[in-house]
């Protein structure tokens, strides 16, 4: 027999055993399902109604006002605001806003999980020996993957569109945690060890502050990613920016598409100048 024919004809079963796998948690987990569901809507409904409730000059206001407390930069500060008076100016604000909720909400989720598991990988290498493997597949692995146990699980609306991202997003905290604990300088960490210090103080008083960069260097690429995320989980029934884009895509729309993408953009670069870390 060919070595071929022998390779292909004792093919392992993967599909068939994820299938199985995803409909053994449909049937057993739906509570646990549930629950999280629910939980994430009511994290995007609470999100939404901040962001469209006020009048959108005064949440403009808002962001101009935040820019200015985390940046202390009126050119910055003049730069969010021409942004966002763009966006209104193109008649995206609804749309806007509900794409912000679902970056908003992947933050909240990615950096509560992402910053205490990288902090945790950081003093113990073999679990980030063991999590560096799982965080390269939820990276690598194609998104629409993903996509189809979330739709089975969640189906179709903003939470799907949530969960597909937060898996995609979350190694970057992770990643980036762990790299700014796991570099703190060991002469800090010995003198605050020989001025008595617990290995929480050492975290809170050393380890945190020293990492604090690369952390925030972590929650601007959640936003980041997020956004890169708005148009597959249009896909799912995200509401967003993401929706004039597939429409666009599938009426062959270039004025649209354009539009839409330029938002997008404007978007990101707006909410990466807001939360960039100053290096002193």
């Amino acid at each position: 027999m060919n070595p071929l024919d022998w390779i292909t004809a004792h093919k392992i079963p993967v599909g068939r055993n994820a299938k199985a796998a995803f409909d053994w948690l449909q049937a057993h987990a739906a509570p646990v399902f549930d629950a999280i569901a629910d939980a994430l809507s009511a994290l995007i409904a609470g999100i939404l109604w901040v962001l469209q409730t006020p009048h959108p000059l005064v949440v403009v206001t808002a962001f101009v006002a935040l820019t200015w407390a985390l940046q202390r930069s009126w050119k910055t500060c003049l730069l969010v605001l021409a942004g966002f008076l763009f966006i209104l100016n193109q008649g995206y604000w609804k749309a806007t806003t509900e794409s912000l909720t679902l970056v908003l909400a992947a933050c909240v989720v990615c950096m509560a999980a992402g910053v205490p598991l990288g902090i945790a990988a950081a003093h113990r290498p073999r679990l980030y020996a063991w999590l560096a493997p799982v965080l390269d597949l939820m990276q690598t692995l194609p998104t629409f993957v993903y996509l189809i146990p979330a739709i089975v699980f969640f189906g179709i609306g903003m939470v799907p569109g949530l969960i597909a991202t937060v898996i995609f997003v979350l190694p970057a905290p992770i990643r980036l945690t762990h790299l700014g604990i796991s570099t703190a300088p060991p002469a800090l960490l010995e003198a605050a060890t020989a001025f008595g210090a617990t290995p929480r103080q050492r975290l809170w008083k050393v380890e945190l502050p020293w990492a604090f960069p690369q952390i925030m260097a972590g929650l601007n690429q959640t936003i980041m990613l997020s956004l890169s995320m708005v148009v597959i989980a249009a896909l799912v029934g995200a509401a967003g920016l993401g929706v004039p884009v597939v429409r666009a895509l599938n009426s062959v729309n270039t004025a649209l598409g354009f539009e839409a993408g330029l938002i997008i953009v404007v978007l990101a670069i707006v909410l990466d100048r807001m939360l960039r870390v100053r290096r002193k």
